[in-house]
């Protein structure tokens, strides 16, 4: 079984920057399509951004142009670079395998003030 450790959060004011990473055990992730997502409170979890194999990415309209996706297989390890930060990014941001989801990591948590 796939373990995640997603890390990197924190407390930042409106217009600052976090850098996510997720570590993924074991050898499926490099042939995974890997996928951040985050559940703000009372909310239902949302998908985030997403890049395959490839390196083929996309991106909720929410956070198009702010967050970037990106990945390095040889650390099994993916990233989101999140630039812009607005109060409504708060949130437990999560990754996983898009489309044959892993057990879910704990998760690291974004919080932005105004």
């Amino acid at each position: 079984q796939v373990q995640l450790v997603e890390s990197g959060g924190g407390l930042v004011q409106t217009g600052g920057t976090l850098r996510l990473a997720c570590a993924a055990s074991g050898e499926l992730f490099t042939i995974s399509t890997m996928a951040w997502y985050r559940q703000a409170p009372g909310k239902q979890r949302e998908l985030v951004a997403s890049i395959n194999t490839g390196g083929f990415t996309n991106y909720a309209d929410s956070v198009k142009g702010r967050f970037t996706i990106s990945r390095d297989d040889a650390k099994n390890t993916a990233f989101l670079q999140m630039n812009g930060l607005k109060p409504e990014d708060t949130a437990l941001y999560y990754c996983n395998n898009l489309h044959r989801p892993w057990r879910w990591g704990q998760g690291t948590q974004v919080t932005v003030s105004s």
